[in-house]
C-alpha cells in the first residue's frame, strides 16, 4: 500500500458518449428536473390545503403560512429530485459506479423520506414564529432554517451506525485508498 496520490499512474481514457447517449442523458436530466419541480408544486398545494382548511389551520398562524410553503418546496423538490435519481441508479451502472441494489435503494428512499419529515418539522417550528414576527421575517427565517437543516445530519458519523452506504459511497482519490 502506497501513500501516494496516484498522480503518476496512467489513466485509461474514458470512452466518449455517442449522440444517443447524450440524448438519453439530456432526457434523464429533463425528467429529474421535471419531477423536482412538479414535486415542489404538489407538496405546496397539499400543505396549503392542510393549513388553510385542514387540521393545522388553528395551529399555524397566518403570519407563519409562508414557512410551510418554504418547507413544502424543499420536501417536494428533494423527493422529486432524489426518487428518479435512485431509480436511474438501479438500472444504470458501470465499473466505477455499480448499479444500486434493491436493498440499498430502499435504504436511500427511507433516508430521503426521513429527511422530508425533518424538513416538515423544521418548517412547522419556524411557522410558529408567526405568532411573534411579521410574515416577511418569518419567511426569511424559514428559508435559512429549512435550507441549513441538513448540516447537523452531515456531521453524524453514519458509518458507525452501519449506514455508510445509505448516503452514497465516497468519491475521489481518498475513496480508492479507503477501499484498500
Amino acid at each position: 500500500m502506497s501513500a501516494e496520490s496516484g498522480a503518476g499512474r496512467p489513466k485509461a481514457p474514458r470512452p466518449r458518449r455517442s449522440a444517443a447517449g447524450n440524448a438519453a442523458f439530456g432526457a434523464g436530466v429533463l425528467a429529474v428536473l421535471t419531477t423536482a419541480t412538479l414535486g415542489a408544486f404538489a407538496a405546496v398545494a397539499l400543505l396549503g390545503k392542510i393549513v388553510d382548511a385542514g387540521p393545522l389551520s388553528s395551529v399555524v398562524p397566518g403570519e407563519g403560512h409562508n414557512a410551510l410553503v418554504v418547507g413544502g418546496i424543499a420536501v417536494g423538490g428533494l423527493t422529486g429530485l432524489m426518487l428518479p435519481v435512485i431509480l436511474f441508479g438501479m438500472v444504470r451502472g458501470n465499473e466505477e459506479t455499480p448499479r444500486v441494489g434493491p436493498a440499498a435503494a430502499a435504504r436511500k428512499v427511507l433516508a430521503v423520506l426521513a429527511f422530508d419529515v425533518l424538513l416538515l418539522f423544521v418548517s412547522f417550528l419556524v411557522a410558529q414564529l408567526g405568532w411573534l414576527l411579521p410574515a416577511q421575517v418569518t419567511t426569511v427565517v424559514a428559508v435559512f432554517a429549512v435550507g441549513f437543516s441538513w448540516m447537523p445530519l452531515a456531521m453524524v458519523p453514519w458509518e458507525r451506525f452501519g449506514m455508510g452506504d445509505a448516503f452514497g459511497k465516497p468519491r475521489g482519490p481518498s475513496a480508492s485508498h479507503q477501499a484498500q
